[in-house]
């Protein structure tokens, strides 16, 4: 059975879309098949972090405007068999997306067998980000340690309590998950910002997982490849870690203490 994925913030710049791409990377290379739709319409990052920008020749604009089919305008990703990228729109504004035309195009997924259906919500409460978690089934809600970044997460809670399809018809509310991403336990420890029990505290939802910051997380971005798929970063072992717990696995959280530094490094000074 297929299941409807909004991945979202409050707040733009907490690494929503690489989040996105991570995710549905992780979970075609566990066997699934999955799309992931991007849904900001008017900037359009998803098809640059999973490196397929060249080959964007229809986008889900087109789709719901009837201009391009589904399967025309579906990318099949070269490096993960099962995942398939549907691009935004660069050229047209938010008004073109209509609850209608997202609906045949979520439903033609469903019948052609996707597992997960993965959206990349544009931050924020606007028409594409409502339009995104409208049909969700579960919610990844991405958020960084920093007091403005979780209030506007908990601003999101609110609208996909109220206003998703499943609150409209009353059906079991959507299944929200946290993702905590650029957390620096050496700056928690600081108080330079909040940790992670802070976070949960205020947003009172559970905990998926928390990703450090790292270097390796832009890098992957600008060479277009989801950080997922570098083995040597921490960054990806998180987001393994995440898609684990999200498929019911039981996984140790990892990344929320400082690591301690032996004795030769102290001696030498690294870092």
């Amino acid at each position: 059975m297929s299941r409807v994925i909004v991945v979202t913030s409050g707040k733009g710049g907490v690494g929503k879309t690489t989040t996105s791409a991570s995710i549905s990377t992780a979970l075609a290379l566990k066997g699934n098949k999955v799309a992931v739709i991007d849904f900001d319409v008017g900037l359009r990052n998803l098809d640059l972090i999973m490196g397929v920008e060249r080959r964007v020749v229809y986008d889900f604009v087109n789709v719901v405007q009837g201009e391009a089919t589904l399967k025309q305008a579906l990318i099949k990703d070269k490096r993960v068999e099962g995942l398939y990228i549907l691009a935004a729109s660069q050229t047209r504004d938010k008004d073109a997306l209509t609850l209608e035309g997202v609906e045949k195009v979520i439903e033609e997924l469903k019948a052609d067998g996707f597992d997960y259906i993965i959206c990349d919500s544009p931050a924020g409460i606007e028409k594409g980000a409502q339009l995104a978690l409208y049909f969700a089934d579960e919610a990844i809600v991405v958020t960084n340690p920093e007091v403005s970044s979780v209030r506007d997460s908990d601003r999101i809670l609110g609208i996909l309590q109220a206003k998703s399809r499943r609150a409209e018809k009353g059906d079991d509310p959507v299944v929200e998950h946290l993702v905590l991403t650029r957390y620096n336990p050496g700056r928690v420890n600081a108080g330079e910002m909040l940790s992670h029990d802070d976070v949960i505290d205020l947003l009172s939802i559970k905990l998926l997982g928390v990703v450090p910051e790292s270097q390796e997380v832009l890098n992957a971005s600008n060479s277009g490849e989801p950080v997922v798929l570098n083995d040597n970063s921490d960054a990806a072992q998180a987001y393994l870690d995440i898609v684990e717990r999200f498929l019911g696995e039981e996984k140790e959280h990892r990344f929320l203490t400082e690591e301690k530094k032996g004795f030769l490094n102290k001696l030498f000074g690294k870092k």
